[in-house]
């Protein structure tokens, strides 16, 4: 029986028991803990380092208001960097191509923010709705358009986060068959197809960094709007 491209895609099951639940807390094991000794590795100061840069990064342009949630998004950087890495590797599920999951990032942490904005400045965040300098017979449509907008953008960022891996791994999985296909028939082109199979895997590497880059970013302007 052929199967479908989109088979990669299901949720993994052992025995009726769902494997995502494995996929999930894999990356926790991955990490080392930090230690309380004046000299680390260089495993655990490279980890240091870039989670530093990464807070600088992020929420250099954040009130001090904002810089409580520094722990909640890093540690979120480096889940779904690690969970879209492993998804790389061959016979592994990638559990960040579920929409359902990325939903499940997106809408409570984009619903703290805008709950964060209504209780410390509502005003300011009711504000967002209407541009200053609208004209009167504008107002009513700038409000519903401002507020579907407002409730768009979980969707916006689970449906992103899950749309780019989910084509990279079916581009993967559409060159790597054409190379097999190709190669007792034309073993020139399957070696060129080959090669360009490698160059998409580099560029998947950096898709699967920038969308969980990209993702956190993004909260972090949420937030920066309500804080």
């Amino acid at each position: 029986m052929m199967l479908s491209f989109f088979d990669q895609f299901m949720s993994p099951t052992y025995l009726g028991i769902p494997l995502i639940a494995l996929a999930l807390s894999l990356p926790w094991v991955l990490y080392p803990k930090p230690t309380t000794r004046w000299l680390n590795n260089r495993l655990i100061t490279l980890q240091g380092w870039f989670i530093n840069r990464f807070t600088q990064q992020i929420f250099q342009p954040l009130s001090l208001g904002g810089h409580k949630w520094a722990a909640l998004l890093a540690s979120l950087m480096l889940f779904l960097i690690t969970l879209n890495m492993l998804g790389l590797l061959p016979y592994t599920f990638t559990p960040t191509t579920q929409l359902s999951l990325n939903m499940a990032f997106a809408v409570p942490l984009w619903l703290a923010t805008v709950i964060i904005g209504m209780r410390n400045q509502p005003t300011h965040a009711l504000g967002h709705l209407l541009p200053e300098g609208t004209p009167t017979l504008l107002i009513p449509v700038l409000i519903i358009i401002e507020t579907i907008s407002l409730f768009i953008r979980p969707l916006a960022l689970g449906v992103r986060l899950t749309a780019n891996l989910t084509a990279g791994h079916l581009l993967i999985q559409l060159i790597a068959t054409a190379a097999f296909v190709l190669l007792p028939l034309m073993p020139t082109v399957a070696i060129l197809t080959a090669v360009l199979l490698f160059l998409l895997t580099l560029l998947e590497v950096a898709v699967a960094m920038i969308q969980a880059y990209v993702f956190v970013l993004l909260l972090s302007l949420y937030l920066q709007e309500n804080v």
